[in-house]
């Protein structure tokens, strides 16, 4: 009996104190987690629309279709209409699509090259199974002074896809892999121009 009372007691106090300690871990854990909100509310994650490098003056830019220097079927349309939707969904700017007294900066694009290069091959059938398209961009960004916001003659980007099996539907896969491309092309390009890279 005597033993029992010996086992209970300590174990009584122990479990005061677990509960005791516990609840000032749950307080801490509360206040800390309380102030990690403040900080992060007060420091800001911004999105690149929040804090942008574009001049406070710029309201309205000026989109005119990109030019195409290669034989790549309406890339340049692809691209541009991109870059269009990224910028809307993204920004308060008011977009246009032709470069005038309207616009407070234009921003323009040449399409300088595109190829695509095998990336894996069938062993049955020795034809390509993957392929990779490449897309070289030059992009600059000026204010209707004249003076370049932002510049970038060396865009590269990448986009692999899987090639059909069937002969007949080879390039089926093609501008599904040229639009996932321009809409990666699209938020890079915005997100540089916003933060000013």
């Amino acid at each position: 009996m005597s033993r029992m009372a010996r086992v209970y007691v300590p174990a009584i106090s122990l479990r005061g104190r677990g509960h005791l300690h516990y609840t000032c871990l749950f307080r801490s854990a509360s206040v800390f987690a309380a102030i990690l909100i403040f900080l992060l509310a007060a420091c800001g994650y911004h999105t690149a629309g929040h804090t942008n490098a574009i001049p406070q003056d710029v309201r309205t830019i000026a989109i005119p279709a990109f030019v195409n220097q290669t034989h790549t079927y309406k890339i340049e349309q692809m691209l541009t209409a991109a870059v269009v939707r990224e910028i809307v969904t993204r920004t308060n700017y008011h977009v246009i699509s032709e470069a005038g007294d309207d616009a407070d900066a234009t921003l323009r694009g040449t399409v300088l090259s595109t190829y695509t290069t095998p990336l894996t091959y069938d062993s049955t059938t020795g034809r390509a199974a993957s392929v990779l398209v490449v897309i070289a961009m030059n992009v600059s960004f000026k204010d209707k002074e004249g003076k370049t916001l932002y510049q970038n003659p060396s865009y590269l980007f990448r986009e692999q896809y899987e090639v059909s099996r069937d002969p007949n539907n080879f390039f089926e896969e093609d501008t599904p892999a040229m639009q996932r491309l321009s809409r990666d092309f699209a938020q890079t390009l915005v997100s540089n121009i916003l933060e000013g890279f």
